[in-house]
């Protein structure tokens, strides 16, 4: 039979994410876990869905505030249902395609690099000669949307 709460070492194993993390995102408000008489950390098993979403969030990039607002908007008072985490999903079908979208022409454009050695500045996707397009912003600008293209 399972005991009804983790230990943050229980958590750790079971999620493979260190304590370290696990403290941290409990202190961004990521996590929650309830406190003994010892001022031990216990965790509901539900964390676990909580933690597995940060991580696969995390590795698709995106940031830990995006993650805690998303987080935010499932309930708190009880376990969130399927179609609690479907309207999250729809939330963030646009961000997670356009990712999809930057990280396939990535993909594409650095198969050009690799072909061309750099050889060929005036073809290179991402050679900014005089950083002409530094007034758009930070960053790799040819890479990402234009601010002419919305």
């Amino acid at each position: 039979m399972h005991e009804a709460t983790l230990t943050i070492g229980q958590l750790a194993h079971r999620s493979g994410v260190a304590q370290s993390a696990l403290r941290y995102y409990e202190r961004l408000g990521l996590i929650h876990a309830a406190r003994t008489g010892g001022n031990q950390r216990r965790y509901a098993r539900t964390e676990l869905r909580r933690v597995a979403f940060i991580r696969i969030s995390q590795q698709v990039g995106v940031s830990l505030e995006e993650i805690r607002e998303a987080l935010d908007s499932l309930p708190s008072g009880r376990t969130p249902s399927p179609d609690d985490w479907a309207a999250l999903s729809r939330a963030w079908r646009d961000r997670l395609d356009e990712r999809i979208r930057l990280l396939g022409k990535l993909r594409d454009d650095l198969d050009g690099c690799i072909g061309c050695g750099c050889l060929s500045l005036q073809r290179c996707a991402l050679y900014n000669p005089g950083d002409s397009l530094a007034a758009e912003g930070p960053g790799a600008r040819l890479m990402l949307p234009r601010p002419d293209q919305g």
